[in-house]
């Protein structure tokens, strides 16, 4: 048997597990349907940690407040911020009574570390559910809080939602951050539903105090700059604790990196943390990106040198339909329906990109929290 033998047989395998992939394991969300949950009213505290983050404050804040709930107060901490943060923070404070400011110097110890940050600002907080987004961050409706809330409860004191971009036309960059943001979420989506919770996301994700305490905090990773929401997540949920929502008020939206160097450098602190998950984890998405890329490149082998082409051919067919049969309904969910088009080759790039950020990483070590 010839060394073409076995690329196409390894192929074959290849395009199996993939089908099983997107079927059974991204199916879980694609044909999930979102449940009513029973509207609570719980007292909220709303936590933005924010490092010279003046502008979007003064941007985005006010969709914060303006929220339609109850109860609920915002925790705004400045984290040795040396723009003018502190004082717009303290601007929109004389306003507003629901808000708190937490004003953290550098400390020594922790020097540029936004875990220890939002430490302090989750103890100073008053409620026992928190609910996270970032500076730069908005809500897309005035139902955020009620929305993400809506699923605690006794059981459940971990939510996972989902943190969009803002859509940029004409612009292969930003469907290329956007389809990274798709495919990040409904794995975390879908791997959740099946009780395998690995990750969340800052920009929208809500926990209760209590179960930041049991689970000790940031202490763990306290000296991993990055991964204040994905290695949190990674060691605190569980089959039983989390539960996630996508009801599409429930999103929050953020503005894109609008240059490739930019974007680049924001995904290398990002992947970097992934090294820090459980072993089970690691293996988990190691394998996932390792399917993928043998896909591309045993399919192009395959194809160039004419082995079996019609079967080849019939498999690529057979990945992609499944591939565009699942992620249309997610899509659908999450208000991505304009990539759907282009995920052939916005997954190419991506592998392409992860590779080059993962040799890069291995090379030298990523800058963090501003």
């Amino acid at each position: 048997m010839g060394f073409l033998d076995y690329l196409f047989y390894t192929f074959i395998v290849v395009v199996f597990f993939q089908v099983i992939y997107y079927l059974f394991i991204l199916g879980q969300f694609a044909f999930l349907k979102q449940k009513k949950s029973t509207l609570q009213n719980l007292p909220v505290s709303v936590i933005i940690c924010a490092k010279n983050e003046a502008e979007n404050l003064k941007t985005f804040l006010p969709s914060i407040i303006s929220q339609n709930y109850s109860t609920f107060e915002v925790v705004l901490i400045n984290d040795a911020s040396h723009d003018e943060t502190l004082q717009v923070m303290e601007a929109f404070a004389l306003q507003h009574s629901n808000i708190k400011i937490v004003d953290v110097k550098n400390n020594e110890a922790f020097w540029g570390n936004k875990k220890y940050a939002l430490t302090l600002g989750i103890k100073a907080a008053k409620h026992n559910h928190l609910l996270f987004t970032d500076a730069d961050c908005k809500p897309v409706s005035k139902h955020w809080i009620t929305e993400m809330c809506s699923h605690f409860n006794t059981k459940k004191t971990i939510v996972l939602g989902y943190g969009a971009y803002s859509k940029i036309k004409n612009s292969f960059l930003n469907k290329l951050i956007r389809f990274e943001t798709l495919i990040t979420a409904i794995q975390y989506f879908s791997f959740a539903k099946i009780g395998i919770p690995y990750m969340g996301v800052g920009r929208n994700l809500a926990y209760t105090k209590t179960e930041f305490f049991n689970a000790n905090g940031f202490m763990s990773h306290m000296k991993v700059r990055s991964g204040d929401d994905d290695l949190f997540i990674n060691q605190a949920s569980n089959i039983t604790n989390t539960s996630i929502c996508f009801s599409k008020h429930s999103f929050t939206k953020s503005n894109p990196e609008t240059t490739f160097k930019n974007w680049f450098k924001q995904k290398r602190r990002h992947v970097s943390t992934a090294k820090y998950y459980k072993l089970s984890h690691k293996i988990l998405l190691a394998l996932i990106y390792l399917l993928n890329l043998l896909f591309w490149v045993l399919a192009s082998i395959l194809l160039v040198f004419h082995f079996n082409w019609q079967i080849v051919i019939s498999l690529l067919l057979l990945r992609i339909i499944v591939q565009y049969f699942t992620l249309g309904f997610s899509t659908k969910k999450l208000n991505e329906e304009d990539l759907l088009i282009l995920i052939p080759f916005l997954e190419i790039f991506l592998i392409i990109a992860q590779l080059t950020i993962f040799i890069n990483n291995l090379i030298s070590k990523p800058n963090h929290w501003k």
